[in-house]
């Protein structure tokens, strides 16, 4: 399976692909950042968020994506500008038949580290261990993305256990 793990963003949105082997190993497969211009409208940069996001889809060819839920703990204008990035990023996962699952952050880091209050670097460290990486993948957007496809995985594997020991009962 092949999980894009996206951190939604109007400036900066990081992307991530990890995929499970039979053995349940993750690998990296690719990571990076689509960039908007501040000085372009509104709707070009949402523009350019869903042709770079269907760019990578078209090119990498994910079963899911996982995307960040939005944090509500932001000022007020920056959620409006990550919530109508979000909106081409969702939009463009339904053109192209990708499931989409959510994630909030403290589920990521749990996830992640077992701990709902690690902070950054923790969560860093863990994609670099987790992955069998040289180096923590930068920028730190893409890290972030590549946690979230990494919680995906770890998230599925407890559903289906959960699955498995109800049809067992």
């Amino acid at each position: 399976m092949k999980v894009l793990g996206i951190d939604p963003g109007l400036s900066i949105t990081g992307w991530g692909i990890v995929f499970q082997d039979n053995r349940d190993k993750l690998s990296l497969s690719d990571y990076g950042c689509i960039k908007t211009d501040s000085k372009s409208s509104l709707v070009d940069r949402l523009k350019i968020i869903h042709i770079s996001l269907h760019e990578i889809i078209t090119r990498n060819q994910p079963d899911i994506m996982a995307i960040e839920e939005l944090f509500f703990s932001k000022e007020a204008r920056s959620v409006a500008s990550v919530g109508q990035a979000r909106g081409s990023i969702l939009t463009t996962a339904s053109i192209a038949n990708l499931p989409v699952y959510e994630y909030n952050p403290r589920h990521v880091k749990i996830a992640l580290t077992g701990y709902g209050a690690a902070d950054k670097n923790q969560i860093q460290q863990m994609v670099k261990t987790l992955l069998f990486l040289k180096d923590i993948p930068k920028p730190d957007d893409a890290a972030d993305a590549l946690a979230i496809a990494i919680c995906h995985f770890h998230t599925n594997k407890l559903r289906i256990q959960k699955s498995v020991i109800k049809s067992q009962l």
